[in-house]
């Protein structure tokens, strides 16, 4: 059966988080993302992913307040940046999303990306965080199996999840499978390949056969596969659409053709591009730099 906006996911240490919701990645006008968070919860989204180093947590968290359902309704989820990685430096940065939020606790925070040499000790600050009952949830986000191997040898908690960019030219086959091992759960990011199969012939053609959308198909793909998807989008027709995935379901054949389509490359970075995460650290200190000169 297709997953709904309504459906949720049990992850391993019994919270739920809903199977479909709307990333807020890029997003920094706070009326834009008032509009999106609105428009989302109207159609029904109750999961809203955000990150520190989106520069829109604030944004975010008013948008939720203005969106008029109970807290408890909702699952908010964020990530620590590369530069806040570090055990002391995981517990203030911490302290700062709940404040720029305004939130009292959080519902699922991750480590962004595989930082070598900081994800073990972010991972035990994040561990006091869940043990102080701060967070309802911890996971990580970006790992391949050779990081989660490691974090494993050393955690006292699992990462009930794992968001990486998954899609039909990258499903992350090998990577679902150690998942499925340790009971953590699958989450895609960049769910539509940022855009790059919208114009794929074969996807075209099962659009068509359904009468669906392009992405829809996309989606409903990952539902399938029972994949927690964050698709983002400020445009409130795509908003409605990424909603309702229920009206039609891919058969065998379909599933087959869309397997094919897999080549293994990445539309984003690499986690195991060292270069990418340094260049963005430095970006991120000039930014930090400039901000305080001008202030």
């Amino acid at each position: 059966m297709v997953k709904t906006v309504h459906d949720k996911y049990r992850l391993q240490n019994g919270s739920e988080i809903p199977y479909i919701g709307l990333g807020i990645f890029q997003m920094s006008e706070e009326k834009y993302i008032t509009q999106a968070v609105v428009e989302a919860i109207n159609a029904g989204y109750r999961l809203f992913d955000t990150a520190a180093v989106y520069n829109n947590e604030h944004e975010v968290g008013e948008a939720i307040r203005a969106g008029g359902v109970s807290r408890d309704e909702l699952f908010i989820s964020s990530k620590i940046w590369n530069g806040d990685q570090g055990y002391d430096e995981t517990l203030f940065a911490f302290e700062r999303t709940l404040k720029n939020l305004n939130l009292s606790e959080l519902d699922l925070y991750l480590i962004h990306w595989p930082l070598a040499g900081k994800y073990r000790d972010t991972w035990r600050a994040m561990e006091r965080l869940y043990a102080e009952g701060a967070v309802k949830a911890i996971g990580v986000a970006n790992f391949k199996e050779h990081h989660l191997e490691d974090l494993l040898a050393v955690a006292n908690e699992l990462p009930v999840l794992n968001q990486v960019e998954t899609h039909p030219l990258l499903p992350q086959n090998e990577l679902r499978a150690f998942l499925k091992k340790y009971g953590i759960a699958h989450a895609a990011w960049s769910p539509l390949a940022k855009g790059t199969l919208m114009q794929n012939p074969v996807i075209q053609d099962i659009a068509k056969k359904h009468g669906a959308q392009v992405d829809q198909v996309i989606l409903q793909w990952h539902l399938l596969r029972d994949t927690i998807i964050i698709p983002k989008s400020i445009a409130s027709s795509r908003i409605k659409e990424n909603s309702k995935l229920a009206y039609f379901e891919l058969d065998s054949e379909d599933l087959y053709k869309i397997s094919k389509l897999e080549t293994g490359k990445y539309v984003g970075p690499d986690p195991d591009d060292l270069a990418y995460f340094l260049e963005s650290m430095e970006r991120e200190e000039e930014q930090l730099r400039t901000a305080r000169e001008n202030g």
